[in-house]
């Protein structure tokens, strides 16, 4: 079902319609609050937020093939807001001294563990064939693009981008498994 229908179905009431939409954009929505670093519970309450939006403006939605890019905008203006509001409830109660209140930041370290795991992926990422280094680059775009736009973009059969692209990881993780440069248990961790 395209997106047109689905909305004006959804806006009718039909849950199977709206289980649909948020099966297809539930991910790019989650991504985009994750991207501000909220918490997870705060980055839940932004995404919730932003569904009950598109509940409310169901009927109004003037472009239906551009609903990624409204929920996009929703999500990072309701992030926003809750970092705006965040801010001001933490404020430090009258004479205590502010160095004495606890970092909510980041460790000092954490950024240069980060930068060395993204550059070991990205050798690991270098060792794979050049269309699995294509189709990963093309699918981990933000915010990721239809299958059909995949297709056309590298020139694949859309029905062989998903197992091509779980071939591609399942080779990644052997290639960092063997590379163990970021430490990570990739039986455990699949995220």
């Amino acid at each position: 079902m395209d997106i047109t229908a689905l909305l004006a179905a959804a806006a009718r009431g039909d849950q199977g319609a709206w289980n649909t939409l948020v099966e297809r954009y539930n991910g790019l929505v989650w991504s985009i609050a994750r991207g501000y670093r909220l918490s997870t519970d705060d980055a839940a309450d932004v995404v919730q937020a932003t569904w009950v939006k598109l509940v409310e403006h169901l009927d109004r939605v003037e472009d239906p093939e551009r609903l990624a890019s409204w929920l996009a905008t929703t999500v990072r203006r309701e992030s926003l807001q809750l970092i705006r509001r965040t801010a001001r409830q933490r404020r430090a109660p009258d004479g205590e001294p502010l160095e004495q209140l606890p970092d909510p930041g980041p460790a000092l370290d954490e950024s240069l563990l980060v930068e060395e795991r993204d550059a070991a992926l990205w050798r690991a990422l270098a060792a794979l064939s050049e269309r699995c280094q294509r189709l990963l680059r093309v699918l981990m775009a933000s915010p990721p693009p239809a299958y059909a736009e995949v297709a056309d973009a590298l020139d694949m059969p859309i029905g062989s981008i998903g197992p091509t692209r779980q071939r591609c990881l399942g080779r990644l993780r052997e290639v960092v498994r063997d590379d163990e440069l970021l430490g990570v248990d990739w039986k455990e961790d699949r995220s």
